[in-house]
C-alpha cells in the first residue's frame, strides 16, 4: 500500500484513479537506482512528488511523462526553429571559419608583430607589450601556438559580436525603463544558466560540425556584462552636464555622441573587458562541442588522464586570460585618464 492511497480516497478520487494499483513505468527514480545497482529506500512521509503520487494514483503523470513532454516539444519545434535561425546565424559560421581560418594561414612571423602592435596601440604600456611578446613566445616555445591562435581567434569574433550587439542593446536600455525592465530578467537568465546549460538545446538544432552551434554559445554567455554596463554608465551620467548640452541645444544624437558615450565609456570598457574574460572561459566549456583551440587539449587531458597535457594547456588558457586582461585593463586605464585631462 502506497503513503498517498488514504488521501486519495478521502478526496473521493478513488474512481478517477483506478480501483488496481498503478501499472505505469517504473519511476525515474527506481530507473535510476536499478541502473547503480542500489535499492530505493523508503521514507516515512515522502514528499508529494509526481512519482510518489503516481503509486497512488495512476491517472498522475510520472516526473519522466514531464521530461518526455518537453524532449517531444522541442523535436516538434525543432524544424520550424532550424529553418528560421540557420538563415540568421549562418554568417556567424562564416565569421568564425574565416578567422579560424586567417590566424592558422598568417605565418607567425607577421601575427606576432600584428598581436604585439595592437596590444601597444590598445594599452601603450612597454610593460604590457614586453609581456604579450614573451607569453606569445612562451605558448610557441611549448608548441601551442596554433591552438592557443585558435583559441584567440574565437575570443576575437565572438567578442566583436557581443559588443556590436550589447552596446546598442544597452543604450536602446538607458533610454527606455520600460524596455530595461523587459531585458533585465532575460540577462538575469543568461547570467545564471550553468554553463553546460547553454549547450544542450544548440546541440539539438545546429549540427556539431557547425561553427555557429559553439559561437551562439559564447555570445549567450558573454554579451550580458557589456549591456549591463552600458546601461549603467549611461544613466550614472551627471544630469547637471545633460542640462548643459540641452542648454546649447543638443539634439538626441548630439548628445549621445558628444557627451554620454564619451562619459560612460570607462564602464563600457569595464564590461568589454568582462565580457573577453567570459568569452575564454565559455571558449574551454565549449570544446564540447567541437570548438578548437586549448580547451580541446584540456579536455584531452581529462579524458585520458594525461597530467601534463592538461596542465600545459591550462597555463596556456591562464596566459591568455592574463594578455587579455591587462591589455582591456591597461586600454581603460589610458581611456580614464584621456578623460580626466580633457
Amino acid at each position: 500500500m502506497a503513503f498517498y492511497d488514504g488521501v486519495f480516497k478521502a478526496l473521493g478520487l478513488s474512481d478517477w484513479c483506478g480501483a488496481e494499483a498503478s501499472s505505469a513505468p517504473m519511476s525515474m527514480a527506481d530507473l535510476l537506482a536499478q541502473s547503480s545497482g542500489e535499492e530505493t529506500k523508503g521514507e516515512f512521509f515522502p514528499f508529494p512528488s509526481l512519482d510518489n503520487l503516481n503509486e497512488s494514483c495512476s491517472g498522475i503523470i510520472q516526473s519522466r511523462d514531464v521530461t518526455k513532454g518537453i524532449e517531444e516539444g522541442f523535436l516538434a519545434a525543432k524544424p520550424v526553429l532550424k529553418s528560421i535561425l540557420d538563415p540568421i546565424t549562418q554568417p556567424l559560421s562564416w565569421l568564425l571559419d574565416g578567422a579560424l581560418w586567417t590566424f592558422a594561414e598568417t605565418p607567425w612571423f607577421i601575427m606576432v608583430p600584428i598581436l604585439v602592435a595592437i596590444s601597444w596601440y590598445a594599452s601603450r604600456s612597454v610593460g604590457v607589450t614586453i609581456f604579450v611578446a614573451f607569453s606569445i613566445f612562451l605558448l610557441g616555445l611549448v608548441d601551442h601556438y596554433d591552438v592557443a591562435m585558435q583559441t584567440l581567434s574565437i575570443i576575437f569574433v565572438c567578442t566583436g559580436i557581443s559588443v556590436m550587439l550589447g552596446v546598442p542593446i544597452g543604450i536602446a536600455m538607458s533610454k527606455s525603463d520600460r524596455l530595461q525592465r523587459s531585458v533585465v530578467p532575460v540577462l538575469d537568465l543568461l547570467q545564471t544558466l550553468p554553463t553546460f546549460v547553454y549547450l544542450i538545446p544548440l546541440i539539438f538544432l545546429f549540427s556539431v560540425t557547425e561553427s555557429k552551434l559553439y559561437g551562439i554559445a559564447i555570445i549567450l554567455y558573454a554579451i550580458v556584462p557589456v549591456v549591463r554596463l552600458t546601461d549603467l554608465g549611461i544613466r550614472l551620467v551627471d544630469q547637471d552636464v545633460i542640462e548643459a548640452a540641452n542648454a546649447f541645444g543638443m539634439n538626441s544624437r548630439q548628445k549621445l555622441m558628444g557627451v554620454e558615450l564619451p562619459l560612460a565609456l570607462p564602464n563600457i570598457m569595464a564590461g568589454i573587458n568582462q565580457t573577453i574574460m567570459m568569452s575564454l572561459a565559455m571558449v574551454v566549456i565549449a570544446s564540447l562541442v567541437s570548438a578548437p583551440g586549448l580547451g580541446v587539449n584540456v579536455l584531452r587531458g581529462i579524458r585520458n588522464l594525461e597530467l601534463g597535457v592538461g596542465i600545459v594547456a591550462g597555463i596556456g588558457i591562464v596566459l591568455l586570460a592574463v594578455i587579455l586582461d591587462r591589455v582591456s585593463k591597461a586600454a581603460l586605464t589610458r581611456v580614464d585618464m584621456t578623460r580626466v585631462k580633457h
